[in-house]
Order: structure tokens, then C-alpha cells, then sequence
């Protein structure tokens, strides 16, 4: 399954008083894993920037200025998210602008039932707790130490990871790979030690005795013949199970 995690920067929070997109940032993941492909924008929102955004992405008019305009980025975006899920934090505001901006631009608008809400998931899962970004990525042990401002970006990244332990962590391997969230798992696994004395064989003499009659009726160029000479014979077995 091919899933886009999506966040944008925005002049303000409102899209119908004429505030803009300002970034676009997307991580694809397919079955659940980063495939590395990501899509990331700048965008002229050809307006003035207030203050009070500014400090929150710190991108500025003069950064902006020879920025594109979201109509000459409009199809490449849609290009890359083009038949996938769009995974999103808060999914009515950032969706809010998007479809806003393709509607000006004369584009056909994204349908709603293809967002897939990680706040509303992180409300189901953790009543009662904070389920912003930074929270979630505090509760999952995600660093954010490069998070000095908000970045489409960088917080998409954030928003994948958050949204793989939403789901359950990387179940396909475990976590039993550095960083996973079974890595106490894997330490108690490497604390296991050998018995003191290896078990008896289970395998009988008269079991033993058939096993080398057919490795020689294969013949002497047999894989087997390799291991057989190795072993010992073994003793009196009992035959109990």
C-alpha cells in the first residue's frame, strides 16, 4: 500500500480571509516503510508574511520572492501523490489550504475519504494525553533535536515515524534492528547464555545406522558425506521421546 505523509507551512490559519501555502513537504511510504522518495516545495504565497507566522517557520518575503507560485508546482504535487493515501496531522487544515489553492488554480480538489488523520488516531489511542507532534514524537522516543522551527519538511518526517508506531512499530522485523522498539527485546535476547552441558542426542543407534546407508546409496560425491564425517556415533540411545 502506497501512503503519502504530507505537511505544509502556511501564511496563517485561515485560507478563505487570503492566507496561503507557503511549503509542502511529503514522504512516501510504501507498506508502511520510508521508500526514501520525498517531495518538497517552497512556495511564493504572493502576499506579506505576519509576523506571527514568520516566527513560527521562519521563512520570510525575501526568502519567498523568487520562490514558485503553487500554480506552477500544482502538477508535479499532484503527480507524486497521485493514487496514494494522504497521512496528516490535523488533516483539516493542512487539506483546508491544499484544496483551496488546487481550486484556485482550476485543478480538480483531493476527496477527503483519502486522508488518513494521525491526531485523530492519537486521540483514539491516547485519551486524555497530548497528541500534538512534539508530544508524540516525545512518547515514541522520536528525536527532534533538528526541529528548531516548524519545516514541512522535516516534520513530515516526524509525522512517518509517528504514524509507524501509531500502527504498532515495525512489526515486519520486530524492531529487532537498531532504534526499533524492541531493542530491550534483542538486549535480553544477546544475555542468553549456552547451556553448561550441550542436550543428549535424540536420534537412536538404529536411526543413525539408516541415515549414513542412504547419505552412501546417494554416493560419494553426496553434501551429506562432508558432515557425516564430523559426527560422532551416537551412544545407547533409549528411544524415549
Amino acid at each position: 500500500m502506497r501512503e503519502i505523509v504530507l505537511d505544509t507551512e502556511t501564511t496563517g490559519l485561515d485560507p478563505k480571509t487570503g492566507d496561503r501555502l507557503v511549503e509542502i513537504g511529503c514522504v512516501e511510504l510504501v507498506n508502511q516503510f520510508p521508500t526514501g522518495r520525498t517531495y518538497h516545495v517552497y512556495i511564493n504565497p504572493e502576499r506579506a508574511m505576519p509576523r506571527e507566522a514568520f516566527e513560527v517557520h521562519g521563512l520570510s518575503d525575501a526568502f519567498l520572492a523568487d520562490k514558485p507560485r503553487f500554480d506552477d508546482v500544482a502538477d508535479a504535487f499532484l503527480e507524486f501523490v497521485a493514487g496514494a493515501r494522504l497521512v496528516i496531522h490535523n488533516a483539516q487544515f493542512d487539506m483546508g489550504f491544499i484544496n483551496h489553492e488546487l481550486k484556485r488554480s482550476g485543478r480538480v480538489t483531493i476527496e477527503i475519504d483519502r486522508v488518513i488523520d494521525t491526531l485523530q488516531i492519537a486521540r483514539r489511542k491516547h485519551p486524555g494525553s497530548p497528541a500534538n507532534l512534539d508530544a508524540l514524537c516525545a512518547r515514541y522516543g522520536i528525536d527532534t533535536s533538528k526541529r528548531v522551527k516548524h519545516g514541512a519538511l522535516l516534520d513530515a518526517e516526524l509525522l512517518a515515524e509517528v504514524y509507524i508506531e501509531l500502527n504498532g512499530g515495525r512489526q515486519a522485523d520486530l524492531g529487532f534492528t537498531a532504534g526499533g522498539g524492541n531493542s530491550r527485546v534483542l538486549a535480553t535476547l544477546r544475555k542468553v547464555r549456552p547451556r553448561p552441558e550441550p542436550l543428549p542426542s535424540r536420534v537412536t543407534a538404529e536411526e543413525a545406522e539408516a541415515h549414513r546407508a542412504f547419505i552412501a546409496a546417494i554416493g560419494e560425491k553426496a553434501l551429506w558425506i562432508r558432515y557425516q564425517e564430523t559426527e560422532e556415533p551416537p551412544a545407547a540411545a533409549s528411544g524415549s521421546h
